[in-house]
């Protein structure tokens, strides 16, 4: 089969609501973007960028339906760079208690995504601007965002990353937890950087520039 996707971010779609605001925005940052649905369209990505909202477990069964869900995980151990976006930060981990999830991640990170405690008082979901503390300023996907940026969150659920080590940024809402990650080419996100404006454009920027080596 032809490399025909040399030097294009695979954007996989899985039914996605959010699939065509990440896509512009990538589009925006210069990406050459193909919208994959199946194995074979990833085929010589030089990244992958896996967007998200809705439940965990509808990510996962439809990614498995469409044969996506190991692509994806064959895909991160090329050395290739990965984005994952909200739920798609979340499929990383290795399960969900979201409405009694049965559905098993991708297991990339040790770990499992959990609900806002309600004895904060929280409105819940976490919809609107918050910050970000950057915990690891050498992530090369934060290259100039300075701690302090506001991001974009909609989510009422978040992970808990086993490894401290991997957490990027760091977030309070409630109680502080972990709004982005990083390990060697796999970089996730539990806010939107489509929806973010200016620091999320220079967050995908960045990402494409990685993607271009």
């Amino acid at each position: 089969m032809p490399n025909y996707l040399a030097r294009v971010i695979a954007l996989i779609d899985y039914g996605s609501g959010n699939l065509r605001s990440v896509h512009k925005a990538l589009l925006k940052v210069g990406a050459e973007v193909r919208v994959a649905q199946r194995p074979e369209e990833i085929t010589g990505a030089r990244a992958m960028v896996l967007p998200g909202v809705g439940a965990f477990d509808d990510c996962i069964q439809a990614l498995g339906k469409q044969g996506l869900l190991e692509a994806a995980r064959q895909f991160i151990q090329t050395g290739r760079p990965f984005l994952g976006i909200c739920v798609g930060y979340q499929a990383l981990f290795e399960k969900s208690e979201e409405f009694n999830s049965c559905a098993a991640g991708l297991g990339i990170f040790q770990g499992k995504v959990v609900r806002f405690p309600a004895e904060h008082g929280l409105k819940i979901p976490q919809i609107g601007w918050n910050q970000l503390e950057v915990v690891k300023p050498e992530c090369p996907l934060f290259r100039g965002v300075p701690s302090g940026s506001y991001v974009y969150f909609v989510h009422s659920f978040f992970p808990q990353p086993a490894d401290a080590s991997i957490v990027a940024t760091q977030t309070t809402y409630g109680e502080t937890f972990a709004s982005s990650v990083w390990r060697d080419n796999v970089f996730a996100t539990q806010f939107h950087p489509e929806k973010s404006q200016k620091v999320g454009l220079q967050l995908l920027k960045n990402f494409v520039e990685l993607a271009a080596g």
